[in-house]
């Protein structure tokens, strides 16, 4: 990946999502943009990581130094999308300055390695988190969250406030 990691912005988020916070993640997006971060990475799955793309869409419209990159976890992600889903994969990729894809095949492995190269990649990360402890948003945020990155959740939640999160 070609940008640095101070001006890098990662999303982590539920596959339920379903535009409930857009306001606030359009908000956001404007805010980071105004202390400097130019650079978004998404992780290209359904929910919000997609809608979290479409809305940099819209940063990139009004402003030209804004950057994004699609992080797959591997090759032939894309194939696991149909309908709207497969539409809006294609729509953001098509606007993406670059494209990362971590392994050459189907892997469970793949998926962690995605949100380990979210974290690692950013110094922020924009979540929409329900608090649960399963998943991988709930590993994303924690892996964050032990690293010292900032999380901004979209959908706070009282346990994120409990010890080991």
């Amino acid at each position: 990946m070609k940008s640095d990691r101070s001006i890098c912005v990662a999303f982590t988020g539920h596959r339920t999502y379903r535009d409930e916070g857009r306001r606030q993640l359009a908000d956001v997006l404007e805010m980071l943009y105004a202390e400097g971060y130019r650079c978004f990475l998404t992780g290209m799955a359904w929910g919000f990581d997609l809608a979290a793309a479409r809305a940099v869409m819209d940063l990139m419209r009004r402003y030209g130094d804004v950057r994004m990159v699609a992080v797959e976890p591997f090759a032939g992600f894309r194939d696991r999308f149909s309908g709207d889903d497969a539409a809006t994969y294609d729509e953001v990729l098509a606007h993406c300055d670059e494209r990362v894809t971590l392994r050459d095949g189907y892997s469970v492995a793949g998926f962690r390695l995605r949100n380990d190269f979210l974290v690692d990649n950013a110094s922020v990360v924009v979540a929409w988190y329900d608090g649960g402890r399963d998943g991988g948003t709930a590993y994303t945020v924690r892996r964050a969250r032990r690293q010292g990155i900032p999380v901004i959740n979209l959908r706070p939640s009282e346990q994120l406030s409990f010890e080991g999160l």
